[in-house]
């Protein structure tokens, strides 16, 4: 059976600011403190995290939702992408990221702290900090 993993944060920022960031190569990097290629064009293959994750943009709603394959260096050669669906919604308070990461291979059960320990805590830190 696939693995998933559902996350939902409120960064305090504004959804414009958090979408751009996210597929921007220069800001997904000072957002995350590791080096990533980004970009809002359909089709784009992006790379994360010194090249352990890479993928390619499906879908994009401007400020609504992000949907890209995704794998890592974890994967097998024939496992199939995993999906990751991001949607972002206005809150008080800034923003909130909803994160759905699905088709993740059977066993690999690392990616919930993945999410959290190199996304969003180091998200939360360098949005927290702007806001200053």
């Amino acid at each position: 059976m696939k693995e998933s993993v559902e996350l939902r944060m409120i960064f305090p920022v504004g959804v414009e600011e958090l979408f751009d960031s996210w597929l921007d190569g220069p800001r997904h990097t000072a957002m995350t403190g590791s080096p990533a290629t980004a970009s809002d064009e359909p089709g784009f293959e992006f790379r994360a995290w010194e090249d352990y994750i890479r993928g390619r943009n499906l879908e994009i709603v401007p400020y609504r939702k992000i949907v890209q394959s995704w794998r890592t260096t974890d994967f097998y050669p024939e496992d199939e992408d995993s999906r990751v669906e991001l949607y972002f919604k206005s809150v008080e308070g800034g923003t909130e990221l909803h994160l759905l990461h699905t088709h993740i291979p059977e066993g690999q059960t690392q990616y919930l702290q993945g999410w959290q320990e190199f996304y969003f805590k180091p998200m939360q830190a360098y949005f927290s900090e702007r806001k200053k």
